[in-house]
């Protein structure tokens, strides 16, 4: 019964020692807190959807996001200048699905961004939003991440969309049921058999 004693009491002396220590490092060492989203916006302004594509946090992270994190989560949130966000990629349709969809819905109905379809939006205001982002809502901006190439294809897929000129793409797509065609193999043994 000593014996149970006297051991509970060294492991507890130990456990003491070590949260003391560990303690006395994170006082000394001084390192910046770390931050949850709604504290990282309040502290930097920056918009929910500059480090992640879901407001409400999660989801896949921005690139944006990703270097903020890799740097230790400073005040401030890297910029991606000269960096393409959609490198080689020409079609409108992709560089929507690329860069918009995660807010305004892979059919431009509109999800945590503004619904496009039917709205009637201008190319200027679309093309000053892509480039400014909008700080209220939380768009972050797009400025020097597309060639002029790609950002003309943008726009013009956008103002497409948003005067009912093109159907959002859908959804889902049928697809036909698979074929499956087998030969035996040489020596008699059946399909994918093992």
């Amino acid at each position: 019964m000593k014996l149970r004693l006297t051991r509970f009491l060294q492991i507890l002396v130990i456990a003491i020692i070590g949260l003391g220590v560990f303690l006395a490092i994170g006082i000394v060492d001084g390192g910046q807190p770390v931050h949850a989203l709604p504290e990282y916006t309040s502290r930097t302004g920056e918009a929910c959807s500059t480090c992640h594509v879901n407001p409400g946090g999660g989801g896949p992270r921005t690139l944006r996001g990703l270097l903020w994190a890799a740097q230790g989560r400073p005040d401030e949130v890297t910029g991606l200048a000269n960096i393409l966000i959609a490198p080689g990629v020409s079609d409108g349709t992709e560089l929507y699905d690329i860069a918009c969809a995660a807010c305004h819905g892979s059919a431009g109905e509109g999800l945590f961004g503004t619904a496009l379809v039917g709205s009637g939006l201008q190319a200027n205001k679309i093309s000053s939003s892509i480039l400014r982002g909008r700080e209220r809502s939380g768009m972050p901006a797009y400025e020097g991440q597309f060639t002029d190439e790609q950002l003309e294809t943008l726009v013009g897929y956008v103002v497409n969309l948003s005067s009912g000129e093109i159907e959002p793409p859908p959804l889902s797509y049928p697809l036909e049921p698979a074929l499956f065609n087998c030969a035996e193999n040489a020596d008699g043994a059946p399909c994918g058999g093992n």
